[in-house]
């Protein structure tokens, strides 16, 4: 009965926090309600026995994903109200693929029911294993050119990043660090010995 009842207060406030991530007018309050279906995300993986997701939504997902994006939203000068001018005319797209995403989520659910997809209840592992210990084993062996295909898409991400960060830009006044070095004292000072009661000529 308190299985039942976590499940569906979880459930509940992780449908209800992705739908306020996309209905929020302030992108902040997006990143906000995002968090929250992470940790409800985590508690409804600590209701299936899977303790290591679960950890890995709060720490990798809460801990840095969602608050990278909550800085850069914060840091960033965006004019939101340009980016939704022309909302209106995507309306028939996005409506259209909502109706395909409600018409495979439909079918999947009617074909799950009728047993036309055979799901093991309990994935075939022992039960003195620990969870980590499993997923390890799944991962690494079966799923590992999978596992090291995603970390090589990773890489070439963060390669593209670090190319676009530090791209030549010409409306900023770059450091010349071999100049700096080689600058001498008598470059950088220079003695006037003004009278009394005369000003410094700059």
């Amino acid at each position: 009965m308190v299985q039942a009842f976590a499940f569906y207060l979880f459930a509940i406030v992780v449908i209800a926090s992705g739908v306020m991530t996309i209905a929020a007018r302030n992108p902040v309050h997006s990143v906000l309600w995002l968090i929250l279906a992470f940790f409800n995300g985590a508690g409804l993986m600590l209701l299936l026995g899977a303790e290591f997701i679960a950890m890995l939504l709060v720490i990798v997902y809460v801990g840095a994903v969602a608050v990278l994006f909550l800085f850069v939203v914060m840091m960033l000068d965006v004019d939101f109200a340009e980016l939704r001018a022309g909302f209106a005319r995507y309306w028939p797209i996005g409506a259209l693929l909502a109706l395909v995403l409600l018409a495979e989520m439909v079918f999947a659910v009617v074909a799950w029911s009728a047993g036309g997809i055979s799901v093991s209840p309990r994935a075939p592992v022992a039960h003195d294993m620990p969870n980590i210990q499993a997923l390890g084993a799944v991962l690494f062996t079966r799923y590992l050119y999978i596992f090291e295909a995603a970390g090589l898409v990773l890489l070439v991400a963060m390669i593209g990043a670090i190319v676009l960060t530090h791209r030549t830009r010409r409306d900023v006044r770059p450091q010349n660090v071999s100049k700096q070095v080689r600058r001498r004292p008598e470059d950088a000072v220079r003695m006037t010995r003004p009278p009394v009661g005369q000003g410094v000529e700059l």
